[in-house]
């Protein structure tokens, strides 16, 4: 998971507002296909859940071969006003500037979505910043990559969406339109190169111009005059998602640079801009719509959840505790629990919060999952064990066939059973779940070189290193480098992307320490049997591999890291007693060992070349 990572000691204030005696339960409102939660009152719950049906009705419209479904399934919280808002994210609201109107979290195991009912539908609403995100879920579980300009351009386009009584229009202009007639365009050839990295997307002076252009060339790709009623836009798509070169690409279906920074420069400054629409979906009518009150422990409990999935625990644990006591049979809180015990490294009595949470509540496959991963199961080589093993993570697909960790571990399990196609086949699942997580393609790349098919593990690495960045990168990198040189196709190599002006070393983690002052924070790195110590200074860009069972959602610095491999940079030491300030820390999530293939077995010992 390429990410810029920084670490925080200082724990949080808690925040138990919502545990307290006053609090009072919540709606829930079931559609068809959402679960929408609310303290606003029935009615303003069941509209919200019918705009979200009428928002994924124009998805299922536009483009029916996709997935509208996640293995991490979307909770929405309708808050009454901006104090309940406030309660739900009270660290935003400590900010300087606007409060957010709307908020939407992409977690790997559960999605939220945070709307205020006085505000939602409103002209310039949160409306438009939850679903431009919900825009960004839909593209991301089906597609293995978009570049940058096309992914926001695609979800501002369909942000501003507008819901009628019998039909749907498409294309209403962006907010920021008003930059594209005050500012310079940014050159065609250049917006399509942005990337995280750029100042296009982070500098405060730019990032609105680099929205509004990208909606305004999603725009005209799709209702422009020579686009072909968007059949070239679906053309280059289709290229991008067949692994050819953007720019490449760009150039077979739209022709020359210039020529269409002119042609979009024409059509943004003209009076009016076309629009589409759509019918209405049929029979949706939201007075059919399930509610009912949960009771004072599920609301405690589901308000624990979004805290926990969202990164705040100290407002995850007093409702999470506060369920428990309210109503002790209730399996949704102990998996909380058993959550953050887990982020503090207390790992046993996390395996026993989740036992709980499955013994009374069978359904909780995420419980499951985890109680399974903390057992020793995952690492034992006993037939009993690794049959049990296999049994455990189809029940986990069994509850939700699209969580796609769990094709992970049995991709994992397979592998070290010498079962490679197999293998490959659940790695290929887990890919098709969740495109965008560059590390699943990195697996699968090394299990077909484990197969020793190693043209075909260097064309997955070609593809991610050049597209994601950070950890993803240099994952990918180091997929390339294990093949072997005559199995690498022509061009140039990837290499290795690292902070300037430090020094590399790999290894295996032994401990972490932390503290809350940031000198008490270190860890111990075992590199060929040297010991080295490793302390940060300021902060530090991170990553790890997305085949971490517990993934984003409950990856820490202080946890769980233990025996875990490590790539580190860093620079020299404030003094001589430890090795150095870090600048930048990969985690690593090796594949297990397994038998050597038939092809394997036969090739010749490699003639020792003397070093």
């Amino acid at each position: 998971m390429g990410r810029r990572v920084i670490y925080v000691v200082s724990l949080l204030v808690a925040f138990s507002a919502l545990a307290s005696a006053d609090q009072k339960p919540w709606i829930e409102i079931r559609s068809p296909h959402f679960r929408v939660l609310t303290n606003g009152g029935e009615k303003n719950g069941r509209k919200v859940a019918r705009d979200f049906e009428e928002m994924r009705y124009v998805f299922a419209s536009r483009f029916p071969s996709y997935r509208l479904e996640s293995g991490a399934p979307l909770v929405i919280l309708a808050a009454r006003d901006e104090e309940t808002a406030k309660s739900l994210e009270p660290l935003l609201w400590k900010r300087s500037g606007a409060k957010p109107l709307g908020l939407y979290y992409h977690g790997w195991e559960k999605q939220y979505a945070l709307v205020r009912l006085d505000t939602w539908s409103e002209t310039l609403s949160g409306e438009q910043i939850v679903f431009h995100e919900y825009t960004h879920s839909i593209l991301h579980m089906n597609l293995h990559w978009l570049p940058l300009w096309m992914d926001e351009g695609i979800a501002e386009f369909y942000a501003y969406t507008q819901f009628d009584e019998n039909r749907i229009v498409l294309g209403s202009p962006t907010v920021r339109f008003r930059v594209l007639r005050s500012l310079p365009p940014i050159p065609i050839e250049t917006l399509i190169a942005v990337d995280h990295n750029s100042p296009y997307y982070h500098d405060e002076d730019k990032v609105d111009l680099f929205y509004a252009e990208s909606w305004a060339l999603v725009h005209f790709m799709t209702f422009g005059p020579g686009m072909e009623g968007g059949a070239k836009i679906s053309q280059f798509f289709d290229l991008l998602q067949k692994r050819v070169e953007q720019k490449q690409a760009f150039l077979q279906v739209f022709g020359d640079f210039k020529k269409m920074d002119f042609a979009l420069s024409q059509y943004v400054s003209g009076l009016t801009l076309p629009a589409g629409a759509i019918g209405a979906p049929p029979h949706l009518d939201e007075t059919t719509f399930t509610s009912r009150d949960l009771s004072i422990a599920e609301t405690e409990a589901e308000l624990g959840g979004f805290h926990l999935w969202n990164h705040y625990p100290p407002g995850a644990r007093p409702l999470a505790e506060q369920a428990i006591k309210d109503d002790p049979k209730m399996g949704l809180p102990h998996e909380e629990e058993g959550f953050l015990l887990f982020q503090e490294g207390k790992t046993a009595a996390a395996e026993d919060e989740f036992s709980q949470a499955v013994a009374l509540d069978p359904n909780l496959y995420l419980a499951l999952f985890a109680k399974t991963m903390l057992s020793p199961l995952p690492t034992s080589d006993t037939p009993s064990d690794e049959n049990a093993f296999r049994l455990a993570l189809i029940s986990v697909l069994s509850l939700n066939p699209k969580f796609a960790p769990a094709y992970v571990q049995l991709a994992r399990l397979a592998l070290r059973q010498g079962k490679f196609e197999e293998a490959l086949s659940f790695s290929n699942t887990a890919e098709d779940l969740e495109p965008w997580r560059a590390g699943y393609h990195v697996q699968t790349g090394q299990i077909l070189l484990r197969m020793g098919k190693g043209r075909d593990a260097a064309a997955f690495a070609q593809y991610v290193a050049p597209r994601w960045f950070g950890s993803d990168h240099n994952e990918a990198v180091e997929l390339w480098n294990e093949v072997p040189a005559d199995q690498r196709p022509a061009g140039d190599a990837p290499s290795e992307t690292a902070p300037r002006d430090t020094q590399e070393v790999g290894g295996t983690i032994k401990t972490v320490t932390c503290g809350e002052q940031e000198k008490d924070w270190a860890f111990v790195l075992d590199h060929a049997g040297q010991t080295l110590t490793f302390r940060r200074k300021g902060g530090f860009d991170g990553g790890f591999s997305d085949t971490l069972w517990y993934g984003e959602d409950h990856f820490g610095w202080c946890h769980n890291l233990e025996g875990l491999r490590a790539v580190v940079h860093y620079r020299p030491p404030s003094d001589s007693t430890y090795s150095g300030d870090l600048a930048e820390l990969e985690i690593r999530n090796d594949l297990p060992p397994s038998p050597p293939t038939a092809t394997q077995q036969a090739a010749p010992a490699t003639p020792n070349a003397g070093h």
